[in-house]
Parts: structure tokens; sequence; C-alpha cells
């Protein structure tokens, strides 16, 4: 006589009961992110960077060179890309601060036509006012000086950023001998981390490669408009589109800005429109797909991840956007069987179940 086996313990808490954990658990920590950052921040810049300039040691360690030289390599190429971009980034900053200032009676007599064109096509006074309040020079003026500003006050978290990749770069060298160590037990985990490392440079490959075509498409466009300093404007076009979907934005402002002050509101729209159309296209509707399929993440949550990450972190969240949100990915659900169904929502299309493959649904 063989007994019933026994009834399965019911759930310590009910399905809903779990998610309210979840979600607040969750509250708590991108609090705590919040809070803290302007050491996470900081932090999250070095690790990329370390781990785009990594594969510069495996040279030198195939040469049989010894550790420290390539540690020193990643240092060193870290610290240049660094200040490349920095440098970049400032010299946009001045030059268009410098520009405003040379142009401010130009700009002023520019936003006095645009703002009786207002008036004669019909819209009332308040209308004209927003536009006005907008478009005033001094706000130009102090919104270039921010850019500065903002310019100077990333540079203060340079500090933390230096250190932490001369530690980083060293602590790499090391972890290398983490599967020869620990040997099978760690497998999966190693190979988690390999495969996060491969999504980040994969995903600034296909930035800046998407980049440098939409910089010399726009650089050339400016120039042909006669707007000031094309190639300034070209470069930080490269830089901001290193932003995921709104990048092109953040660039066109400076050269629309310049082209209504040399050219009135027609070279405003003609800026508007060549910007809209190259980087809308290559940047907003193809370079989002190849971002999509180099990371496995789906378009949507790209996207979101610029919004999510520059509330919580910065203007560091929104570089940083597609990094942060792959590290959540596999530090949270790709070591949990039970997260299949929410990592094949996020876009990674390795997230399948075995019995898909062997059953797939049938075409109509």
């Amino acid at each position: 006589m063989t007994r019933p086996a026994p009834a399965a313990p019911p759930p310590a808490l009910s399905p809903g009961l779990r998610v309210l954990v979840v979600l607040a658990t969750t509250v708590v920590v991108l609090a705590g992110v919040y809070f803290a950052r302007s050491l996470i921040g900081p932090l999250a810049l070095a690790v990329v960077l370390v781990v785009i300039c990594e594969p510069v040691r495996r040279p030198l360690e195939r040469r049989g060179w010894p550790r420290w030289t390539g540690t020193t390599a990643v240092i060193l190429v870290a610290y240049l890309v660094l200040v490349v971009m920095g440098l970049l980034l400032w010299v946009a900053g001045v030059q268009f601060a410098r520009l405003v200032a040379d142009y401010l009676d130009q700009l002023r007599s520019s936003l006095d036509g645009f703002l009786a064109w207002l008036q004669s096509a019909g819209l009332d006074q308040e209308a004209t006012d927003a536009a006005a309040s907008v478009l005033d020079p001094s706000a130009i003026v102090r919104l270039a000086s921010s850019v500065g500003g903002t310019v100077i006050g990333v540079a203060t978290a340079l500090f933390f950023v230096v250190s932490y990749i001369i530690f980083m770069a060293a602590d790499a060298a090391r972890y290398r001998d983490a599967e020869r160590v620990f040997g099978a037990a760690r497998r999966p985990a190693l190979a988690r981390i390999g495969r996060l490392n491969t999504g980040i440079r994969r995903y600034y490959v296909v930035n800046a490669s998407f980049g440098a075509v939409v910089a010399i498409i726009d650089g050339l466009a400016l120039w042909a408009l006669g707007v000031p300093a094309p190639i300034v404007w070209a470069v930080l076009a490269f830089v901001t589109n290193f932003v995921p979907n709104i990048g092109f934005v953040l660039g066109l402002i400076p050269p629309a800005v310049l082209g209504f002050v040399v050219g009135g509101w027609p070279m405003l729209l003609a800026v508007i429109a060549i910007y809209s159309v190259v980087n809308v296209v290559l940047q907003v509707l193809v370079q989002p797909k190849f971002v999509s399929d180099a990371v496995d993440l789906s378009l949507t949550l790209s996207f979101f991840s610029v919004i999510f990450w520059t509330f919580v972190i910065g203007p560091l969240g929104a570089i940083l956007s597609i990094p942060l949100t792959l590290f959540v990915r596999a530090l949270v659900l790709e070591g949990d069987p039970g997260s299949l169904w929410l990592r094949w929502l996020s876009g990674d299309r390795t997230a399948t179940p075995a019995s898909a493959a062997r059953d797939p649904l049938p075409r109509s």
C-alpha cells in the first residue's frame, strides 16, 4: 500500500504580495542610487571605459609581455578616450558661447523680425511672448554659459573616474584568472559577464560608426548653408550621437540658433529640416535597429532607458543608459531561470524555452 505524496506547501507570499515586495525593494534601491549618483555615475563611467579598452591588453599578452604592460595600456587608452570626449564637449560649449556673444546684435534683429512675423500671422500676444522668452538673447547666453558650467561640474567628477580606472584595470587583469581558479563552478556567471562586456563594446562600436556618418553629413550640410563653425557642430553631432534617440536634438540646438542669426528663420528651418531628415532616418529609424540587434534590447526599452537613467543618475545616465540596462538585466534576470519571460520581453533573443524550439508555432 502506497501513501499519497504530501501536498506541496503553500507559498509564503501570494503572487500579488510578491509583486508589491519586489516593487518596494526596487524603489528603495533606486532611491539609494539616486542619492549616491555623484559617486555611482563616475563609477559606471569608469567601468564602461575599462570594458571598452580591455581588448587592448590581448595583443600584449599574446606576445608574452608582462601583465603590468597590458594594464598600463588599458589605463592610457581609457584616459585618452576620456580626455578626447571631454575636450570635444568643452570646445563645442565654449565656441557656442563665443559665437552667440559675437552675433548678439544680429540675434536681436532676427528675433524682432521673427516676432513681427508671428504677430502678422495672427498669433495672440501670449504666444508671441512665449516665443520671445524662449528666443530671448540673454536667455540663450545664459544657456550657453550653463553648458560651460555643466562641463565644469562634470569635470569635478573626473578625479573619481581617473582613480576608478586605475583600480579597475588592475583588478581586471586578476579577474581573467577566475575560470582557471574556480573551474566550472563559476562558468555560468563568467559567461554572463562575458556577454555583458561584449554587448557594451558592440553598442559603442555601432554608435561610433553611425556617429561618424551623421557628423560628416551634418558638417557638409552646415558648410553649404553658411552656418558658422560647421566643423565644431559636426563634432558635436558625433558626441551627442552617444545619447540614444534624443541625442540629435541636443546637437541641433547650437547650429539652429546660429543659422537663425546669420540667415533668419529660412536658414533655421533649413538646418532643422536637414538634421531631421539625416538624423531621424539614421539615428531614430536605422541605428536603433542595429543597436537592438547588437545588444539584444527591445526598441522600447532602449528609448525608455535613456529617460530613466538620466533621471536616476543625471546627465551621465543618458550616455550610459544602454550599458546600465544591460548590467541590470544580467544581474537580476539572467541568473534566474524563472525570468525567461521577462528576458524575452526585454529583447533577449536567446531567452527562448526549449519547447519553443521543438514545437514551433504553425504559420498562418
